[in-house]
């Protein structure tokens, strides 16, 4: 009776943690630069909210997009640990005036409580010495936010609205899923529900959310790829995730 409860409990915790939502992560660590200095990158796979996190292969891609120009970060990858799950961590240091988009396309993550493969392709927007031209523009992603408010500076209790594109096109009616990034597992929900919430986009693509507390908080647009990757000798769908990261500060 005793092996039987263990055994349900531990179904339970591993059924109650796959459905948890995942998310890619790119932070810079600032979002705004105004002197010269190396950022700290880093890109990992979890569940931000809740601190549990997945193991992250070496992505397939991960660069900068520099005004537009893109800059290929693979060989400044340095692979980190936590516990038996590896993420990474790249520098990049900031020498000139520009908008800075880091991004990460990851290879497919095999969820198999949901049988399909996870691939969300993620970025950051680091804005440095005041440049602030191109923030509202696409970088060229298979999937991606594409910023309707300016995506660094913003203060807490401020809305972020973005425009999803697939293949340059707007998606419309996505599922946006949106998470605060609790470091440290200070902070606590009142339900499962306000853990990840949700909003979906218009006609347009378009999608809005007020972010009522400082922090970093990943907006995560989950898409139907037209591609399929194979395990084992069989394909299985894809969930494609176009993922922006964004922060929101308090005044000092």
């Amino acid at each position: 009776m005793k092996s039987f409860f263990l055994k349900s409990c531990v179904a339970v915790s591993f059924s109650a943690s796959s459905l948890l939502a995942h998310f890619g992560v790119v932070i810079p660590s600032a979002n705004v630069v105004e002197e010269q200095t190396k950022l700290q990158i880093t890109y990992k796979f979890t569940h931000p909210f809740e601190q549990m996190m997945m193991n992250m292969v070496k992505p397939n891609e991960a660069g900068v997009f520099i005004n537009g120009k893109k800059t290929d970060l693979m060989s400044s990858l340095k692979e980190q640990k936590d516990g038996q799950n590896s993420y990474w961590q790249s520098e990049f240091e900031i020498k000139e005036p520009g908008l800075y988009v880091f991004y990460a396309d990851p290879q497919g993550y095999f969820e198999p409580s949901e049988e399909k493969f996870i691939r969300h392709i993620t970025k950051s927007v680091v804005n440095a010495y005041g440049y602030g031209d191109g923030w509202g523009e696409p970088v060229g992603l298979k999937a991606e936010i594409v910023p309707l408010t300016r995506p660094y500076a913003l203060y807490a209790g401020m809305s972020f609205s973005g425009r999803v594109l697939y293949k340059g096109k707007p998606v419309k009616n996505a599922v946006v899923e949106v998470e605060f990034m609790n470091e440290g597992k200070k902070l606590s929900a009142p339900s499962e529900d306000h853990i990840t919430l949700e909003v979906r986009t218009n006609e347009l693509g378009e999608f809005s959310f007020t972010m009522p507390r400082a922090g970093w908080w990943g907006f995560s647009a989950i898409l139907d790829d037209d591609e399929k990757m194979k395990k084992d000798g069989k394909e299985y769908p894809v969930e494609l995730g176009a993922v922006i990261w964004v922060k929101a500060d308090e005044f000092k």
